[in-house]
C-alpha cells in the first residue's frame, strides 16, 4: 500500500505546498517536496529498507513514519529551522527603459532527483554494486552529473566517484567497509551544473551470533 500526504502552509503573505509520498516498495523511498508557485524549493529522501518486507504491522509503522516526516518538515518550516530560498517575483514595469540595477527574478532550480534502481539487490556478500538513476528536476535524464559515494563514521575514509551516461544512469562498485557501530551512514551525492541532490541510507551491522 502506497501513502501520502499533501498540505498547504501558510506563512504571512507565503504558501507553500508540502508533499510527501512512499515511493513503494522497489524503491523504500520517503520523499517529502516543498513547492512555493510551482518551484522545488526543498527536498528531503530517507529509505526505509528496515522495515522489508513490508506486513500488516510493518505498513502501519511506514505510515507512521510518513506522517512524522511529513510533519518535522512542516516544523522545521514554521520555526525557520528550514530556512527556504524564497524566489523573487518580477516586478511590473510602468514607462521608461529598465535599468540594470533594477531587482531580478533568481531562477530557482529543482535538486537532482536520485534513484538507486537496485533497491533490493545492490549488495551481494560484501560487493556492493549500485545501479543509479539521475534526473534533472523537470524529470529530463541528467547526463555527465557527477556521482560521490561516501561513508560516514567508518574507520577509514571512503569514497566512490562515477559519472552517468547519456541515459543519466551510473554504475559504482565497491566492497562494502566493515560497520564499526550499530551502523554506518551511506551518502550517495550528485552534481550537474552546480544542481545538487543526494540519496542517504544507514547500513544496520548484522548481530553477532554468540558461540557456545
Amino acid at each position: 500500500m502506497v501513502f501520502g500526504h499533501n498540505s498547504n502552509l501558510k506563512l504571512g503573505n507565503l504558501t507553500f505546498h508540502v508533499q510527501t509520498e512512499d515511493r513503494g516498495e522497489a524503491h523504500a523511498l520517503l520523499d517529502t517536496t516543498v513547492y512555493y508557485h510551482g518551484r522545488v524549493l526543498h527536498r528531503r529522501t530517507n529509505n526505509y529498507f528496515d522495515l522489508l518486507p513490508l506486513n500488516e504491522d510493518r505498513q502501519q509503522a511506514l505510515k507512521l513514519r510518513l506522517e512524522e516526516q511529513h510533519r518535522t518538515v512542516m516544523e522545521e518550516i514554521r520555526s525557520g529551522v528550514l530556512e527556504l530560498p524564497i524566489p523573487q517575483e518580477p516586478t511590473s514595469q510602468l514607462a521608461g527603459p529598465s535599468t540594470s540595477d533594477a531587482p531580478q527574478a533568481v531562477p530557482v532550480l529543482a535538486p537532482l532527483q536520485l534513484e538507486l534502481v537496485n533497491a533490493k539487490g545492490w549488495l551481494a556478500g560484501k560487493r556492493a554494486k549500485l545501479h543509479l538513476r539521475v534526473k534533472q528536476g523537470n524529470g529530463a535524464a541528467a547526463v555527465g552529473a557527477a556521482v560521490l559515494v561516501e561513508f560516514e563514521g567508518s574507520d577509514i575514509e571512503h569514497s566512490f566517484r562515477g559519472q552517468t551516461n547519456q541515459q543519466g544512469e551510473a554504475l559504482i562498485q565497491f566492497d562494502l567497509p566493515r560497520i564499526a557501530g550499530a551502523e554506518l551512514p551511506l551518502v550517495i551525492r550528485a552534481e550537474s551544473n552546480g544542481v545538487q541532490g543526494q540519496l542517504r541510507f544507514a547500513l544496520k551491522a548484522k548481530p553477532r551470533v554468540p558461540s557456545v
